[in-house]
């Protein structure tokens, strides 16, 4: 006896509505196809790209609802929704274990298929950054509405507190882009060497300053001013094991 998917009743071209629902037919067919590869690894380097910007999508999409609930004096509806964001960052930087497969000798022949397309070109990290920056000033802006700063609310703040557990979201969703920076820049080194310029002729090194970057500053210094403010940290204690 044999089985038969019902009829599909979804609007589109494909033959079943999983396929109309997810545009499968239109998805499948974005990457380049075998008669257009320079090497077959194209695949793989394209999917990881394209999926990437994918996730970063949804990243950005949760960010975009962070900052309402914050407007709306939601802290806790807001710590959900970044952490996912947090979540969609991470995913991406496992993902970039799948480029270590790649040869160098294999990626110098798909550079020569990307022209002068480069990672610095993303929308979604463009999208995600200009999120970012827009929750560090939201998040600025509703301390200073409470009449209390990061470095207070460090020192008092309990962590079953919303507002203190927004703030570790925000940091976690920092951690994750430097995480991010940091496979990424460790996996591009693997592949094309050091001390070489990448597709838009910009050093590949250069991404090595980018780690240390931080999207809410006020949220680590707050962290080195009770470091600073500590004994130890007055004293320049050394650790003596």
């Amino acid at each position: 006896m044999t089985s038969t998917s019902p009829p599909a009743v979804l609007p589109g071209s494909g033959t079943t509505d999983y396929a109309r629902y997810m545009r499968t037919e239109e998805l499948l067919a974005l990457q380049r196809c075998p008669s257009e590869w320079v090497h077959p690894d194209e695949l793989l380097f394209q999917i990881v790209h394209q999926s990437s910007e994918l996730w970063l999508k949804l990243a950005r999409s949760h960010l975009a609802r962070a900052l309402g609930h914050i407007a709306a004096d939601q802290p806790s509806a807001a710590e959900l929704v970044l952490r996912r964001a947090a979540l969609s960052l991470h995913l991406i930087t496992e993902q970039l274990h799948m480029l270590r497969h790649l040869q160098p000798a294999q990626f110098a022949l798909i550079r020569t298929a990307l022209g002068n397309g480069s990672g610095f070109e993303s929308p979604g990290w463009r999208e995600v950054r200009a999120a970012s920056t827009e929750l560090d000033i939201a998040f600025s802006r509703l301390l200073a509405s409470l009449g209390t700063t990061a470095t207070v609310l460090y020192r008092v703040g309990q962590p079953s507190d919303p507002l203190y557990r927004l703030a570790e979201a925000l940091v976690e969703l920092d951690e994750q882009i430097a995480l991010w920076r940091t496979e990424h820049y460790s996996v591009a080194t693997r592949i094309i060497g050091h001390g070489v310029l990448g597709t838009r002729n910009t050093p590949v090194d250069s991404l090595a300053q980018l780690i240390s970057h931080r999207r809410f500053p006020t949220l680590w210094e707050a962290r080195t001013e009770l470091t600073e403010a500590s004994p130890r940290g007055r004293h320049g204690g050394q650790d003596r094991r």
